[in-house]
């Protein structure tokens, strides 16, 4: 793949000084471009679209540099190639920085603010958690012999969500928020990245993603309860300072966390992935521990 890029940067009148692979598909060129490959098409053009649209509403985002002959992206070899300028910033590296938590927090908000303008435009994908849970995640589980998630577990997570899943708002929402996907420079958001995923789901989809992965990074220096408990608020508080949330929001937030979680168990146990099956199962019960206080925020 790389010599590939080499090749294929002349069309940009590029000449590659310095190539780094940043993502799997994802490679910084020069200090001062990213090159990302996709297999699909369709979901490359809809992520250009989504981006242009929100450089529209003064959002931060990636800017696609044309071919010299003014083409979005070159197709070679059944790949799709997309250059885009670096943004500036970088990811947070202290997952306890209440300040920096609640800046997550406003700067999610900010972006569903903004994602309604690209309702308006594009068609997206309907999803629902729920459906989810009642459809591939059960039938996994359940082929598993309810080994690593026990059925209990799941029928409490699932009936709980269930009781109030038709309240909660309903938009489109990034899907895989965490802090490699969002860049801060001198503190303050400097760019939203990959909208892969992104899809129409419940609103608070996102927050309570996040929250939750938070507890999944692979580090020492682990969430206590109380830490967590304090980040968990710190980006509540951050979110509503743009956007309230429903009470049926604030009421879900336990639920849709550990059906996040069960979610990741079972598809780990889908592809035989034993140890990060083990590890969402981990989070998931340490959520379990915490279901009294979340549900207090």
């Amino acid at each position: 793949m790389k010599e590939t890029i080499e090749q294929i940067l002349s069309l940009w009148g590029i000449t590659e000084e310095h190539l780094m692979q940043i993502y799997p598909s994802a490679w910084e060129i020069n200090r001062s471009y990213v090159m990302k490959v996709y297999d699909n098409r369709d979901q490359m053009e809809r992520n250009i679209r989504i981006s242009a649209i929100l450089a529209d509403c003064n959002v931060p985002v990636a800017e696609t540099v044309c071919t010299l002959i003014g083409e979005e992206y070159v197709e070679h070899e059944n790949r799709y190639f997309h250059l885009s300028k670096k943004l500036q910033g970088s990811n947070i590296l202290d997952s306890k920085d209440n300040v920096m938590a609640y800046k997550m927090g406003c700067a999610i908000a900010q972006l569903h603010r903004a994602f309604r303008k690209c309702e308006e435009e594009i068609e997206f994908w309907d999803n629902s958690l729920l459906e989810e849970m009642s459809g591939w995640i059960q039938e996994t589980l359940k082929n598993d012999g309810w080994q690593m998630v026990s059925r209990e577990e799941y029928l409490k997570a699932y009936g709980s969500l269930e009781q109030i899943y038709d309240h909660l708002p309903k938009q489109l929402i990034h899907r895989d928020v965490h802090l490699g996907n969002f860049l801060f420079f001198e503190g303050k958001l400097s760019g939203y990245i990959d909208f892969d995923l992104s899809q129409r789901n419940i609103r608070v989809f996102d927050l309570c993603y996040f929250l939750a992965g938070l507890l999944a990074e692979e580090s020492e220096n682990a969430f206590s309860v109380s830490e967590w408990i304090a980040s968990v608020k710190a980006v509540i508080s951050g979110y509503e300072s743009v956007s309230i949330l429903l009470a049926e929001e604030r009421e879900a937030i336990p639920w849709v966390m550990e059906c996040i979680e069960i979610l990741f168990v079972a598809y780990f146990i889908s592809i035989k992935d034993s140890k990060h099956a083990r590890d969402a199962y981990d989070v998931l019960r340490f959520i379990q521990d915490c279901e009294g206080r979340l549900v207090k925020q």
